[in-house]
């Protein structure tokens, strides 16, 4: 399979999840001005299974909060992007499985897309320094009723497409993850590791093509 198609995935995931953004925040780009959403607001999109309502995330996932370290976060963040899209590269030099390939793409995407959030959008809309904006989320939907202790969780946290995207990618992750080769092998291409079964099917049938 073509090397492009991964890069595929996370380009066109990326871009949805900013345009989806871009559209809740609003955005004044080029004369074409987009007033977007309050923060706070929320209107029916599938009744009220599915609303739209806007709130800003200061940290990671389900609103974890870090302060002062909000510039660790978000270098954390472009550090595991980078480790990921190097893992993503080596997965396909060695043939890893497809399956494998796309949970890491996807993990990928989501990362970058609250990455460029994190990184930009404090400046962008002159809110923030570099590095310490805010995450828009704009996903509400509506789940049975769980009960943790005192605690009642009537919907769940609001979200984005990129976190979508990261939950979609290690869900799978977990369903396929017994295709993946050793991270020392993916990481520093170790020659001494077994070749990973799609990689010892490809070189046969290279072998015996005439």
């Amino acid at each position: 399979m073509k090397r492009w198609w991964t890069t595929a995935v996370v380009l066109g995931i990326v871009l949805l999840d900013q345009a989806t953004k871009l559209a809740v925040k609003g955005f004044s780009l080029l004369g074409i001005e987009h007033p977007g959403m309050r923060i706070g607001e929320s209107f029916p999109l599938i009744g009220e299974a599915v609303r739209i309502t806007f709130v800003e995330n200061p940290g990671m996932a389900f609103g974890i909060e870090f302060g002062a370290a909000k510039i660790a976060l978000s270098l954390f963040s472009i550090v595991a992007a980078i480790v990921l899209a190097v893992l993503l590269r080596r997965m396909h030099q060695q043939r890893v499985a497809w399956q494998i390939q796309l949970a890491i793409a996807l993990i990928l995407a989501g990362a970058i897309g609250n990455l460029i959030d994190r990184v930009f959008y404090g400046v962008l809309y002159g809110e923030a320094p570099l590095f310490y904006g805010r995450v828009v989320d704009f996903l509400d939907v509506d789940i049975p009723d769980i009960h943790l202790g005192s605690l009642v969780l009537q919907r769940w946290w609001v979200f984005n497409i990129a976190d979508a995207a990261v939950s979609c990618g290690l869900i799978l992750l977990v369903l396929v993850g017994h295709q993946m080769p050793p991270l020392r092998q993916l990481l520093l291409g170790n020659p001494s590791a077994p070749a990973s079964p799609q990689a010892r099917n490809a070189a046969s049938q290279e072998h015996s093509a005439p």
